[in-house]
C-alpha cells in the first residue's frame, strides 16, 4: 500500500471541493506545466534548479485562483504536525497547489477555503480509492470545446501501475477542452448533444474551440512513486507524464488549457528512467479514464457512469 495519504472535501451542493495528498516524510517532488494557463503556488520551487527538494503536501482545488487560499489549512495542519523545511527559527511546511476552473458548474460565490482543506488532511489516508464526482473533481468538466452546453462532466481519477515491485501511483482531475479517448481511439466522454458525441464523425470540428470557454480549462495529475528519484528526474518524470494526458485527451495542451504534472516520489531502490517515465504515462492515461467511467451527472452535465 502507498505511503501517500489521500484526503478530499466534495460540496455536491456548490459543484467544488479539493483534494490533499499527505506525504511520506522526505517525499521530493517536481512538476511540468504545458498548460498556457496554469493557477499555481509555490510551483517555481519545484525547479529542478531551486534549492528546495522536498514537499510536505500536495493541494488540488476547485475554485479557480480563489481556490489556491486553502493551502494555508494544509499549512496549518503540517505546522501542528511538526513538520516542514527547516529554517533558523521555525519549520516551514512546503505545500505547491494547483487549481482548477470550476466555478460555471454550480454555484461561482463558492470555492474550497482554508477550514476544507485543513479536514481533508485530517481524514486524509493510504488506499484511498474514491474516485469521479469527489475532491477536486467535484466540479470537472470536459469535451468543452464545443460550449458548457455540450460539455459531460469529469471527474478525479486514480490508476496504479506495478513491475517488479516498483509502482507509479497517478491521481488526476480531467477538466479539459477535449473529449476523453479510450485505448481504441473511442469517445468515452466529451461534447455530446441527443445522446450522440458531437466529434464521432469529424474529429477536425475539434480543432477551433469556443472562444468563451477559453478560462475553464485544466488537467491536473500528481504522479506518486516508491522509487528513488533526484529533483532533476522528477522533471522528467513529470514532462513524461504529460505523454498520457496527450493519449487520451483530444485535443490536448491547447492555448485553452492550464494543465500541470506534478512528480512525487519516496524511497530507496534506484530505478532505470525510461522504465519509471513509461509506467507513468501509463498511470496517468488510466486514471484519466478511470475519472470520468466514475463521473456522475451534476449540475446538468452527464455523468458516463449516470447514463450507462
Amino acid at each position: 500500500m502507498s505511503e501517500f495519504k489521500i484526503g478530499h472535501y466534495t460540496n455536491l451542493n456548490a459543484g467544488t471541493g479539493c483534494t490533499v495528498i499527505v506525504c511520506p516524510e522526505g517525499t521530493k517532488a517536481s512538476a511540468c506545466a504545458r498548460g498556457i494557463a496554469p493557477g499555481t503556488r509555490e510551483f517555481a520551487l519545484l525547479s529542478p534548479f531551486r534549492k528546495v527538494e522536498e514537499i510536505d503536501g500536495l493541494l488540488l482545488t476547485g475554485g479557480s485562483a480563489f481556490g489556491l487560499d486553502a493551502a494555508a489549512g494544509v499549512m496549518r495542519y503540517f505546522a501542528e504536525q511538526g513538520r516542514g523545511h527547516d529554517t533558523p527559527f521555525r519549520k516551514i511546511p512546503i505545500v505547491p497547489a494547483a487549481v482548477i476552473y470550476d466555478l460555471y458548474m454550480i454555484n461561482s460565490e463558492s470555492f474550497p477555503v482554508a477550514e476544507d482543506a485543513y479536514g481533508a488532511c485530517q481524514q486524509a489516508r493510504s488506499g484511498n480509492m474514491m474516485q469521479g464526482n469527489v475532491g477536486v473533481g467535484t466540479g470537472a468538466t470536459v469535451g468543452k470545446w464545443a460550449g458548457l452546453e455540450y460539455a459531460m462532466k469529469g471527474g478525479l481519477g486514480l490508476a496504479r501501475v506495478e513491475f517488479n515491485g516498483i509502482w507509479v501511483e497517478t491521481l488526476t482531475v480531467t477538466n479539459s477542452v477535449g473529449d476523453v479517448i479510450d485505448g481504441e481511439g473511442k469517445i468515452l466522454a466529451g461534447a455530446r448533444k441527443n445522446g450522440k458525441f458531437l466529434a464521432a464523425d469529424d474529429p477536425k470540428i475539434r480543432w477551433l474551440p469556443r472562444e468563451e470557454i477559453r478560462d475553464m480549462n485544466t488537467v491536473l495529475a500528481a504522479v506518486m512513486t516508491n522509487v528513488n528519484l533526484t529533483k532533476s528526474q522528477l522533471y522528467y518524470l513529470a514532462e513524461r507524464a504529460h505523454n498520457g494526458i496527450v493519449r487520451t485527451i483530444l485535443p490536448a495542451h491547447t492555448s485553452f488549457d492550464g494543465d500541470v504534472v506534478f512528480a512525487l516520489s519516496r524511497g530507496e531502490r534506484p530505478v532505470q528512467i525510461d522504465l519509471i517515465t513509461e509506467m507513468a504515462v501509463e498511470a496517468t492515461g488510466q486514471a484519466i479514464m478511470s475519472g470520468v467511467r466514475a463521473a456522475e451527472s451534476l449540475g446538468g452535465a452527464e455523468g458516463l457512469k449516470t447514463i450507462s
